[in-house]
Formats: structure tokens, C-alpha cells, sequence
């Protein structure tokens, strides 16, 4: 089992990219996080010990599903996975878990979904159940469409282990942004949060997305111990992580950047961070 968990109060998102250094890392990051999401043990999760991690571990748990490229007639696997398992697995989804409070569905090598399959992806995203949540494991996350990306928290910081990789993220200019505003948050003062926000809001939607998608990267390095967590609460990062994706929806449906900085330049810890833009 790997060496991290997520706090009992967790509240996960509905969907997540987890991209690593190789496929094998994908999925074990993401049989982790199903483990986690179904764990029923009261504590820090995945416990390892319950009934619901018992049977993920045994990969008999009736609520852990999985999408993969299917076989053809000579036994070789397909290149592609094709829109007729996506109808399939929306069709299972809205079946009530069995045993789980929640039903988790891997895809593995998400990226290989052809176009079809994707924008069939996309609808199920929009709209999941509520008790769902999907792990889109790609090795190339960006041959996912766009539109399936910002409706998809990344996670993929949760199990890197290319050090190189890691320091060349680093020198990303919405890396740098993202590392400014956490400071500027952590720092307690309104006014240095407000003015950084004030000075960024310019950026264009597609920057703004990257830079909160870098913010999410932060924060999950953050919670695993990888990182210094500033002073931040580990249940303020959480929400702050689960206002990204809010952020990134939004973003999507032509919410400008300017609106979205306003909504960051109030997620001050222990500040109201319910607001919609107008």
C-alpha cells in the first residue's frame, strides 16, 4: 500500500485525472484513491483494515468498476476505447452502490478514448450522480479534450515520482503564480492577497485555467507531505482545492478570469468562500 492516506473528512471530487510517470503508476495511484474513496474505517484513508479496502486490495469490491481497451478477435488489445463502453459505464453509474456509500470507476489509459468516446464522457461529467466518482488515468493528459480536463481535478502530484519532471513543472510561469498566491494566502493579510489578485486578473481564460489546475498540483503535494503546507490548515486546503473546481467549471462557461481572481481575492481562511460570480 502506498505510504499516503486522506484525512477522514475528504470530500472528493466527482472526477480526477491522475497522471504520473507510467501507466503501472497510474493505476496503482488510482486503485489508491478508490480504496480511499470507499473506505469505511473512520479514520485517516485509506485504513487498509476495513471491509471495503479489503476487497479493493482483493479487487472483488462490487462498487469499483473499470473501463478499459477492449481485446479484438486475435487477442490484441484495441487502440482506442470506443463510445460503446462509455454508454455502458453511464448506464451502470446511475445503479445505486451495492455496498459503498459511493461507486468509483477507473478508466484506465483515459487518453485513448477516441473523440466519441470523449464527448460521451464529457455529458456523464456534467451531470454525474451524485454517489460517483470517476479516475481518468492518462499517461498524455492532454489528448483529453479541454472540456473534459476542466470538469477533471488533477491529481497527478500525488504519486510523481520523476524528480526532473517535478523541477521542470517548477519553472512554469503558472507554477510561479500559483506558489505566489498560496503565499499571499497564507501570509493572514487581506490586502497583500487582494492586491496580488488585483495585479493577475488580467490573464486570459486559458492561463487563468492552468493556473488554477497549478494551485490544485500545489495543494495535493501540500496534503501529502511532499510539500510545506504554509501554515494552512489541511480542511482549508481541501475546500480551497474543491473551489478550483468549482473555478474551472466556470471558467468553462465563459466566466471571465477577472470574475474568478475577485472570487480568489476572498478565499482568505476563515473568510466566506461561497460566492458566486454575478
Amino acid at each position: 500500500m502506498a505510504d499516503w492516506t486522506f484525512p477522514a473528512d475528504t470530500r472528493f471530487s466527482h472526477a480526477y485525472i491522475i497522471s504520473t510517470s507510467d501507466a503501472k503508476g497510474n493505476l496503482n495511484t488510482a486503485m489508491h484513491t478508490a480504496s480511499a474513496i470507499l473506505c469505511s474505517g473512520g479514520g485517516a484513508r485509506p485504513c487498509g483494515k476495513c471491509r471495503d479496502c479489503r476487497k479493493v486490495a482483493s479487487g472483488s469490491h462490487p462498487d469499483l468498476g473499470f473501463v478499459r481497451r477492449q481485446a479484438d478477435e486475435s487477442g490484441k488489445e484495441k487502440r482506442e476505447i470506443v463510445v460503446k463502453q462509455i454508454r455502458e459505464l453511464a448506464e451502470d453509474a446511475i445503479v445505486r452502490p451495492n455496498e459503498a456509500t459511493k461507486k468509483v470507476y477507473i478508466i484506465d489509459q483515459a487518453d485513448t478514448m477516441n473523440l466519441q468516446a470523449q464527448n460521451a464522457a464529457l455529458k456523464l461529467f456534467e451531470e454525474p450522480p451524485a454517489f460517483v466518482c470517476f479516475l481518468l488515468c492518462a499517461e498524455n493528459p492532454q489528448m483529453l479534450l479541454q472540456t473534459v480536463r476542466s470538469r477533471c481535478a488533477d491529481i497527478r502530484s500525488l504519486h510523481k515520482s520523476d524528480g526532473r519532471q517535478q523541477e521542470a513543472e517548477g519553472e512554469s510561469e503558472t507554477l510561479k503564480k500559483a506558489k505566489e498566491y498560496l503565499k499571499a494566502l497564507a501570509s493572514g493579510d487581506e490586502l497583500q492577497l487582494l492586491t496580488w489578485c488585483f495585479r493577475n486578473e488580467g490573464m486570459d481564460g486559458r492561463t487563468a485555467g492552468e493556473f488554477l489546475a497549478s494551485v490544485q498540483s500545489l495543494i495535493a503535494d501540500m496534503l501529502a507531505g511532499r510539500k510545506n503546507m504554509l501554515g494552512l490548515k489541511a480542511e482549508d486546503l481541501l475546500e480551497l482545492y474543491g473551489q478550483m473546481d468549482q473555478y474551472l467549471a466556470w471558467l468553462n462557461v465563459n466566466i471571465s478570469a477577472k470574475q474568478i481572481f475577485g472570487l480568489l481575492a476572498c478565499s482568505m481562511p476563515g473568510t466566506d468562500r461561497n460566492g458566486e460570480p454575478n
